[in-house]
């Protein structure tokens, strides 16, 4: 026999279920949220939600484990944990299992910074005391006042405070390095919003899922004509005014890229993005009445309205509507925004807990509907 024969054809995975996901700012990262939620529904598995009325786990604060519903009783017998929190290891060891996956998404800062300009303008007094992004970007300490640190963390290396470092600190190469090692040591894989569909088809890879576990449709984003467009020296200036998260952002475009090139390589990549967007494509066809993100005064159905922020005029979609039941809850899930999902599953998981208000209609009263 040839020696290929012999070879032990390779062991068939089995999808990782225990994940944590550390849900930065800006970062695409509500699509990744509502992916993670419907594969926790899919496999039956526990979430970690926000304790009573919260929609987030006790952000900007720093994790602590209380922050989650039900720890005391369930204790580290959660699988998922992926809404908005500020990284703190030990706490989130505290909530989950020993073998869990960490992952995370980072963005370039340079339009992310601009992103968070538009979305939080009305909530970081530096934004608000600015007329543009780039004004702000100009002459940032003008507008940047150290005594607003908590509400002006959007404003400068945010991505360096989600992983729960002091977004203010001095950028010292030693100190960036160490961070950088620390998060290396912490998570598991760190993804790239600017390559989202080559993003989902690492994650794809990585824990063993299915490609409809990785599809999505775009969510929170906002319409084109809030967009403000940079001058080349703010795209600059962001360099230097962020520059703990644009050395973050260098180092894991480069791990990410290096990543794939080791595990799965270009080639196979190209396919399998090609793949999940014809995929994509179909559902969209089955799901949606326009096929694309409509404007949120278009949105139909109040109750899959996404939240609205600053000047951001934040997408929505509309259902196609004759659906048949099971497509309809299908296509429900995947438009659905991370506020109303979370108080969907906080329902389902707490029966006997007070619903989270939303401040929307509800899409199912009871969930004998489901």
């Amino acid at each position: 026999k040839s020696h290929k024969e012999l070879l032990i054809p390779p062991m068939p995975c089995h999808a990782k279920t225990n994940v944590m996901f550390l849900k930065t700012h800006k970062t695409a990262s509500s699509t990744v949220l509502n992916i993670m939620f419907r594969f926790a529904e899919r496999y039956n598995l526990t979430v970690a939600l926000p304790a009573d009325q919260l929609f987030h786990l006790g952000y900007p604060k720093t994790f602590m484990a209380h922050f989650v519903e039900g720890f005391e009783t369930i204790g580290q017998n959660y699988n998922i944990l992926c809404n908005h929190l500020r990284f703190n290891a030990l706490e989130v060891k505290k909530v989950m299992a020993a073998n869990t996956f960490y992952f995370s998404i980072l963005r370039n800062p340079i339009p992310l910074l601009e992103s968070s300009y538009i979305y939080y303008k009305d909530y970081v007094p530096a934004f608000r005391s600015s007329k543009n992004v780039n004004e702000f970007l100009a002459s940032p300490t003008k507008y940047y006042h150290p005594a607003d640190y908590r509400k002006n963390i959007y404003a400068r290396n945010i991505m360096w405070f989600d992983f729960g470092y002091d977004n203010n600190a001095e950028d010292y190469t030693n100190y960036a390095q160490a961070v950088l090692e620390e998060i290396e040591q912490n998570f598991h894989l760190i993804l790239i919003a600017d390559y989202f569909d080559e993003s989902m088809i690492l994650l794809k890879h990585t824990l063993c899922w299915d490609l409809d576990d990785v599809i999505y449709f775009k969510l929170n984003s906002r319409s084109q004509d809030t967009v403000q467009t940079l001058t080349p020296e703010s795209e600059e200036q962001i360099k230097a005014w962020c520059s703990l998260d644009w050395k973050l952002y260098l180092h894991f475009n480069q791990s990410f890229w290096k990543r794939i090139e080791e595990t799965i390589g270009l080639e196979v990549l190209e396919k399998e993005v090609d793949h999940l967007r014809t995929r994509q494509k179909e559902l969209m066809e089955t799901c949606l009445s326009e096929q694309e993100a409509v404007r949120k005064d278009h949105i139909r159905n109040k109750a899959l309205l996404p939240f609205q922020s600053g000047a951001a005029n934040i997408l929505g979609y509309n259902l196609k509507q004759d659906l048949d039941n099971k497509t309809l809850r299908t296509c429900q899930k995947m438009v659905m925004p991370e506020l109303q999902y979370t108080s969907y599953l906080y329902s389902v998981q707490h029966p006997h807990k007070k619903r989270k208000d939303v401040g929307l209609p509800l899409l199912w009263t009871s969930l004998q509907e489901k």
